[in-house]
């Protein structure tokens, strides 16, 4: 029986230019979520000519688009040039749960791709391209196109849905009597978290417009008795006498210094016992590759903040006047840098 031969690597040329054109895909995937496609598609095979009618297209140029999506393995096209739903297209569809429509509208936006093709000003100058480019910061500007805040507000939503529960599991917070969601939005966090260990109970903390969505939500989830919202800023003051303090995906949005003022407000709020917890990707040392090491450059480019490995975690834990006591992984991309006041 003669062995299978090992599939060769394409040569570093070869490889350089697939990463090159990597943009393509990207927009392929645009493309068909502007379009709508998987939801036309969805209660059945329909040709080129059929679409073109229902998304207002160049029939022609339609199936040249099509084509190049199958030949992705996004959709598949049939022996009567018909296109058809494939397992990787399904998450297209706006009307299944999970759906990533808008996500990946958002992604392949202006206001990621921009900011990205100028990354080159970030390297060089250390700010983000995106304020170049737009004129503001991005969570300034991010308001001002209502759309795009609301594809946003979804793929925040998607990106982090696994990381609730798997906080819940990975960290045992029955031992603690109060905890405190800083720049918690609208307690999902918390209430999964609560929902897990029926002993302590907590307050969401963030600005006054997150209160309508978050009582929206502690109602919905049977956590009023609870949890309780708190209005105001991390930037001036944090609610005193809790025993854990939780934030998730906070510091890799600011500076260093806006990060320290953060600290400085939870060291004043906490006791000596309190807890803080730090929901983010760590990422590793060396060479191998990691989802937050991509996040890191998006943060480069559009905001002043960054993601951290577990060394520099601990320096700017050290200038904030906190001890790191441990890197909890859990099984979302996540872990739980728990640190101690010192």
């Amino acid at each position: 029986m003669q062995e299978a031969v090992p599939a060769q690597a394409p040569p570093p040329k070869a490889q350089l230019m697939q990463m090159a054109m990597g943009f393509a895909a990207a927009f392929l995937l645009r493309a068909a979520a502007q379009l709508r496609v998987a939801d036309f598609v969805a209660a059945g095979p329909k040709t080129a000519e059929q679409l073109a009618a229902l998304t207002d297209t160049h029939a022609a140029s339609l199936y040249r688009l099509l084509r190049s999506l199958a030949a992705l393995g996004i959709f598949s096209e049939d022996e009567g040039h018909r296109f058809q739903l494939t397992p990787l297209a399904e998450p297209l569809r706006s009307d299944v749960p999970g759906s990533i429509r808008t996500s990946i509208l958002s992604i392949t936006g202006p206001l990621f791709v921009i900011p990205w093709s100028k990354i080159l000003y970030s390297v060089k100058s250390g700010k983000p391209s995106f304020d170049d480019h737009f004129g503001a910061p991005f969570f300034d500007y991010l308001p001002t196109e209502p759309e795009e805040a609301a594809w946003f507000s979804e793929l925040l939503a998607g990106m982090n849905s696994a990381d609730a529960p798997a906080v819940a599991a990975a960290y045992d917070f029955s031992k603690y009597t109060k905890v405190a969601d800083i720049g918690g939005a609208t307690g999902h966090i918390l209430t999964t978290v609560l929902a897990s260990h029926p002993g302590p109970c907590g307050i969401v903390f963030d600005l006054p417009h997150c209160q309508t969505g978050a009582a929206e939500l502690i109602e919905t989830r049977g956590m009023t008795d609870r949890v309780t919202f708190v209005a105001g800023s991390f930037f001036e003051s944090i609610p005193g006498n809790c025993d854990v303090y939780l934030m998730s995906h906070v510091l890799h949005d600011w500076s260093e210094e806006q990060c320290l003022t953060i600290l400085a407000n939870c060291h004043r709020a906490m006791q000596s016992t309190s807890r803080l917890l730090i929901i983010e990707q760590v990422l590793p040392e060396g060479n191998d590759f990691h989802p937050g090491k991509m996040l890191d450059m998006t943060m480069l480019t559009l905001t002043t903040g960054r993601e951290r490995t577990e060394q520099e975690y601990r320096t700017l834990l050290e200038k904030g006047k906190f001890k790191l006591n441990r890197v909890i992984p859990t099984d979302a991309s996540v872990s739980i840098v728990e640190a101690l006041p010192a």
